[in-house]
């Protein structure tokens, strides 16, 4: 799908689906819960949000700023529903700025497909991590074509381990990385 209208910033990038073949991919290795709640940042027309709440039956989050393709993922929602009745409360599209997205305490799972600018995406993180902060919960990262600052930032300036890495067949720097914010469990006194 062409972008048709651009949020009028360098801070934010072009909106490109991620290809079916490539979620398959990305979701033979990582499995899902209907107790997960995804956000996707970036969401577009909500291709990942209707895989992946076709696939797994978790709640999914649509995050994006073009009021255009926001109308496109709620109409595309109600052709969705309407043809399997799934719940609509188990899928959501917000039309807001990532740094403006107020994490729920809920969410756990969080994809990024190079949506925008590492400035945009340390602030992010920061909510992302604040969240945790306030509500313990193990929390993961998907990231598509995770640009080096994304990487630099997440190893050496946060508590996120990368947990997998999934490359793609053809080109070096197309893969998935997968990074974890894990609740630790207290150790118990042994008397």
């Amino acid at each position: 799908m062409v972008q048709k209208a651009s949020y009028e910033s360098q801070h934010y990038n072009r909106y490109e689906p991620t290809p079916y073949p490539v979620l398959e991919r990305l979701f033979d290795y990582v499995e899902l819960e209907q107790t997960d709640r995804i956000v996707d940042f970036g969401c577009g027309t909500g291709r990942l949000n209707f895989y992946v709440h076709h696939r797994f039956q978790p709640t999914v989050v649509g995050v994006e700023m073009n009021e255009f393709y926001y109308h496109v993922a709620n109409e595309n929602k109600n052709s969705y529903l309407g043809v399997f009745g799934f719940s609509e409360s188990r899928i959501i599209f917000e039309n807001s700025l990532a740094q403006d997205y107020a994490i729920h305490p809920r969410d756990n799972v969080f994809y990024f497909f190079n949506p925008f600018s590492i400035q945009i995406f340390i602030n992010v993180i920061n909510n992302i991590v604040h969240s945790f902060e306030e509500e313990s919960r193990d929390i993961q990262l998907i990231l598509y074509y995770a640009p080096e600052d994304y990487v630099f930032f997440l190893e050496n300036k946060t508590a996120f381990q990368l947990k997998r890495e999934i490359p793609l067949p053809g080109n070096v720097y197309e893969k998935f990385l997968i990074y974890s914010l894990e609740v630790i469990a207290p150790t118990r006194k042994v008397d």
